[in-house]
């Protein structure tokens, strides 16, 4: 694969990085065998989560080794220092390293969450603390929020940005994008496959290619996924014609309701889980059916709260049923469930 700089953080790293959402059901064993095989097709950017299960653990076992051929990333979605130097002494241990390449302060999404990691004890203040001690070498952050992800890449305190980036979800390249790049940050794609959403990886995969700077970190659960898309990166082809409107076809499909994960509609009063809820179509989609069912439970089982109130309707800036989209995702579980339960 070719290389790429990361912004100012120069380092470079493969075209191509890892994402560790889904090798969290996987067994140890399974999910290590999955990131060394990545690492030996090429790729040297690993992304995870210490929120993401036990993936940081499986990644620091399949790559301990290794560790001087590869860029490490990992998020914390803590707002206080306190909590935020827990979660770095943690992902340490758990990557088996003694420092952490890039640490995201993970889904910045709103005006609140901005005053909160830049308050006097904030998740940022502990950061800059770590990386001062050399247990982090730069400080990146996640959002779900073209318009908030701006107002952070200005504030020039971080490295890197991650934003959702495929060919349904393209707004943050009309203006983060060109502020990242002003910036010389480096720009980080998650969710190249609309986390779950999109089955064609070549139409995925040739997209985002024509985007040399941004790095796409693509989640796989098999060796044979993450074979496939490399392909796409050993034998690149533009999209055609064809492709477009394959493209376009799906847009269509999709239209405007899906969650995008942003996060406006939270907090529920209730405690309703409602990103996690409205993936469930995409993680059924991504996962055995029964492994499904365990990774969502406790999500779904919040819907059962639900009084129908309207607030998420009133707060989400895509204007999506949400309550009706709350159902159909039950019925998808309780579906699987019993599918589960008539194979046992």
């Amino acid at each position: 694969m070719k290389t790429v700089r990361l912004g100012k953080t120069n380092l470079m790293v493969a075209e191509l990085g890892f994402g560790g959402i889904p090798i969290i059901p996987l067994s140890v064993e399974e999910g290590a065998a999955v990131v060394r095989h990545c690492f030996d097709l090429g790729i040297t950017f690993f992304d995870t989560a210490n929120i993401y299960g036990d993936s940081e653990k499986k990644i620091g076992l399949a790559l301990g080794d290794v560790r001087e051929k590869i860029i490490l990333a990992t998020k914390s979605l803590r707002r206080d220092a306190e909590s935020i130097a827990v979660h770095i002494r943690s992902s340490l241990d758990n990557l088996r390293t003694d420092r952490l390449d890039i640490y995201q302060l993970h889904n910045v999404s709103n005006d609140d969450t901005m005053r909160q990691i830049f308050a006097p004890g904030g998740a940022h203040e502990a950061a800059e603390r770590a990386k001062g001690e050399g247990k982090i070498r730069f400080i990146g952050f996640s959002s779900h929020n073209v318009d908030i992800a701006i107002k952070m890449c200005r504030t020039a305190r971080f490295a890197t940005v991650q934003i959702p980036f495929n060919f349904i979800e393209t707004e943050a390249a009309e203006e983060l994008f060109q502020v990242a790049r002003e910036f010389d940050m480096g720009i980080i794609a998650m969710k190249p496959l609309g986390g779950g959403l999109l089955q064609r990886a070549d139409l995925c995969f040739k997209f985002l290619q024509q985007y040399p700077e941004v790095l796409p970190i693509a989640g796989v659960a098999s060796k044979e996924e993450m074979d496939e898309i490399a392909a796409l990166y050993r034998t690149p082809r533009p999209l055609s014609e064809a492709d477009q409107g394959d493209m376009e076809k799906i847009r269509s499909e999709l239209g405007k309701r899906f969650c995008h994960r942003c996060g406006y509609c939270l907090p529920c009063e209730q405690g309703v889980r409602i990103p996690e809820v409205m993936s469930f179509r995409s993680i059924l989609k991504r996962m055995h059916h029964e492994r499904a069912v365990n990774f969502s439970k406790d999500a779904i089982s919040s819907v059962e709260v639900c009084n129908e109130c309207g607030e998420c309707i009133e707060r989400c800036p895509y204007e999506l049923p949400i309550p009706e989209m709350l159902r159909e995702n039950l019925a998808l579980f309780q579906e699987a469930l019993r599918r589960r339960e008539q194979s046992a």
